[in-house]
């Protein structure tokens, strides 16, 4: 059975739509359970560079990630003639619900958001890591979405304790993406992302 959210945003009658599947969501708290929680690692020789340049071609497929996932998550996109790289295209923002123009020239209105940000997990095992580890990590798709800049920003390198999407129905989501990736990678969780985890989970 699929629920579908329909949302209508006062501020020009923009309709965005939202499929969730609530039997999907079921297996995140059995992951959630198999996370290892732990206090918070230092973040001590963290940057960015430790996970490769943003962006790569880790798929060798002639783009590079940003590319890929603007492709995968924006609609009607037009791109540069003879290449890959995305232009134009309609995003229906998954962090605030509204629907967005992307627009090359204005690039910076939508980025790429790590949902469970690099920093987050150096802290959480990532500095442990061998650097091709790393570097698949910043640029694995599972972890990656196309959002609108501002909220992107407003995150940073937030956990689930900390900031959680003002669009509230797409929470169950966010948070089921987390705990998804954190096992894939081994990441541990603190307490308190943990039990902020389970309080969404809980009415998912």
């Amino acid at each position: 059975m699929r629920w579908l959210l329909v949302v209508l945003l006062l501020a020009g009658c923009t309709q965005v739509s939202i499929e969730v599947t609530p039997a999907a969501v079921e297996p995140s708290v059995e992951q959630l359970e198999q996370l290892t929680v732990q206090g918070r690692g230092a973040k001590t020789g963290y940057s960015r560079a430790a996970f490769g340049p943003a962006w790569a071609d880790v798929d060798r497929n002639g783009c590079d990630t940003r590319n890929d996932i603007l492709a995968r998550d924006l609609v009607e996109e037009t791109f540069r003639r003879g290449t890959c790289v995305v232009l134009s295209g309609e995003l229906a923002e998954p962090y605030t619900g509204r629907t967005v123009q992307f627009v090359k020239a204005r690039a910076f209105e939508v980025q790429i958001d790590h949902v469970v940000a690099l920093s987050d997990a150096w802290q959480k095992g990532a500095a442990q890591w061998p650097y091709p580890r790393r570097l698949a990590f910043a640029n694995d798709p599972l972890n990656l979405l196309a959002v609108d800049g501002r909220a992107n920003q407003e995150k940073g390198d937030g956990d689930t304790a900390t900031w959680l999407p003002p669009y509230k129905p797409f929470r169950c989501a966010f948070v089921s993406k987390q705990v998804a990736v954190k096992q894939k990678y081994g990441l541990t969780v603190t307490k308190a992302e943990r039990e902020a985890m389970a309080r969404v989970l809980a009415r998912c």
